[in-house]
């Protein structure tokens, strides 16, 4: 991890001295690592020091950091990390162009990994472009919200990370079939992280995550605990706490103190355990997935690392 970390301090700089700022904003902020951190533990599956497997940890994360640019802007999220998003210490249009040379920046790198990586790395773009398409456009008359709103967490989330677990184990020769193995299992992880997120974004504080909670709310974005309230009331069987809680969501959050009071109102009431209780249950199938691969460390830490998905506090 520490040569990751050093070859993405490189990446995100040397543009020029008007870009760079931008260009290391979100990395210099920190970060989880968890996608490189994937790579890197995959990869012990085969033979893990291997240019290549650190290259295409790098890559991963730098794809990753692009992505949060563009969301940030969407979303209109006054903090990341803990720090000024980038397009609140600069604008839209610098923050939209930074995300753009990330991506360019992942594209070099994966296209020095060859053919197949380049193939993996441009339906990755696809599915989190798809991803969040489908989320601002929202599920087509007649279909299911929630079978909706996980596949936009497959194709936003989930996809990378299932690159991630996937890069690591083609990179380290672990072969083809175990790469399949994990890029099911990294898939359904990141279906789990997101759902987790979902309910750190509510029952967290902005200390905590570095983020504004509520942020989706605002947006008119229904996350999890939402649809699952919104399945209640279509089956006649929500609440009066639910109902209450419906009625402020479908008020004006502009202000600061609207946007607490709805947080607060969804953190008291039980959908937002229903909604921990789904992650945990995605975590748990992507154990499941892991029964091919040979019982030792590296599956135990792949176990280990689906439940810290689910079970943190940001």
């Amino acid at each position: 991890m520490a040569e990751v970390e050093e070859r993405l301090e490189q990446a995100v700089t040397g543009a020029d001295e008007l870009v760079d700022g931008p260009l290391r904003h979100l990395a210099a902020a920190g970060g989880k690592r968890l996608r490189p951190a994937l790579t890197l533990l995959t990869a012990e599956l085969g033979q893990p020091v291997r240019d290549e497997v650190t290259r295409a940890a790098v890559a991963v994360e730098l794809t990753h950091l692009a992505t949060l640019y563009h969301d940030d802007v969407m979303d209109s999220a006054a903090m990341r990390r803990g720090a000024p998003s980038a397009h609140a210490v600069w604008d839209n249009s610098v923050a939209i162009l930074t995300g753009d040379l990330l991506f360019a920046r992942a594209s070099q790198l994966v296209a020095s990994l060859g053919a197949e990586a380049v193939r993996v790395h441009a339906e990755t773009f696809e599915r989190l472009c798809l991803g969040q398409l489908h989320e601002t456009l929202g599920p087509r008359e007649g279909e299911d919200p929630i079978a909706h709103y996980i596949q936009v967490l497959a194709d936003k989330t989930g996809s990378l990370i299932a690159a991630s677990a996937r890069y690591g184990a083609v990179f380290s020769g672990a072969g083809d079939e175990v790469a399949a193995v994990l890029e099911r299992y990294g898939e359904k992880v990141g279906v789990a992280f997101q759902l987790a997120d979902d309910v750190i974004d509510l029952a967290s504080d902005a200390e905590t995550t570095g983020k504004t909670p509520g942020t989706d709310l605002r947006e008119g974005v229904a996350t999890m605990p939402v649809l699952l309230l919104r399945r209640r009331a279509a089956e006649g069987r929500l609440d009066a706490a639910g109902e209450a809680v419906l009625a402020r969501l479908g008020s004006d959050l502009a202000s600061d103190s609207a946007l607490r009071a709805a947080v607060e109102e969804l953190r008291g009431h039980e959908v937002l355990e229903e909604a921990r209780e789904l992650a945990r249950q995605w975590a748990r199938d992507a154990v499941a997935e892991l029964v091919p691969l040979p019982a030792g460390p590296v599956r135990e830490a792949l176990t280990e690392f689906a439940g810290l998905m689910v079970d943190r506090l940001a």
